[in-house]
């Protein structure tokens, strides 16, 4: 009897934090997505090589040593014993769609529909902010001229898409 893995619960915070930006691209590691997918790295890595030809170089790239020294040296990523004595291969959103193909286990493909989702909310975010500042931007180039007041409105505006992270006070009563 297969196990059912239909409701894995992954945490959108768990799969954002094993998101990179490298080489233009945002990616995952393949020792992390290993750990997602339950199997070994090594076995990860085999089945891409078995399958090479599934991962063209828009879906997947081998980090180089340099780029691996700037990610411990960033603290991306702990050391590189954490990724386990080799250069580790960089999946981008289509190659970790393409990696539930090639690993064919019920886990694999639900955990790569979350991760799926997961980038497509982050692009729809990504989206959504940039539509809200042009749109200000564009509003912000015809008044020009106008009022000094409609430019306060403007800047507190921004100021509210981006509000600066300060301690809140603390509510409650004081004891004296």
């Amino acid at each position: 009897m297969k196990p059912d893995n239909s409701n894995i619960i992954l945490p959108d915070e768990l799969v954002i934090s094993k998101i990179y930006y490298i080489r233009n691209h945002k990616v995952m590691l393949d020792k992390d997505l290993a750990e997602l997918y339950d199997v070994k790295p090594t076995r990860l890595r085999e089945q891409v090589k078995r399958n090479i030809v599934r991962f063209p170089a828009n879906f997947m790239f081998q980090l180089t040593d340099e780029e691996v020294k700037n990610m411990v040296s960033q603290s991306a990523i702990p050391s590189r014993r954490h990724l386990g004595g080799t250069l580790p291969y960089a999946f981008t959103e289509h190659g970790v769609l393409m990696l539930a193909n090639v690993l064919r286990s019920e886990r694999a493909i639900q955990v790569s529909i979350r991760i799926i989702e997961i980038f497509v909310k982050m692009r729809e975010m990504l989206s959504s902010h940039k539509d809200v500042l042009l749109k200000l931007e564009q509003l912000e180039r015809k008044v020009t001229g106008h009022d000094d007041d409609i430019q306060l409105i403007f800047k507190y505006l921004k100021q509210l898409l981006a509000p600066p992270q300060e301690p809140r006070p603390k509510i409650g009563f004081r004891s004296r």
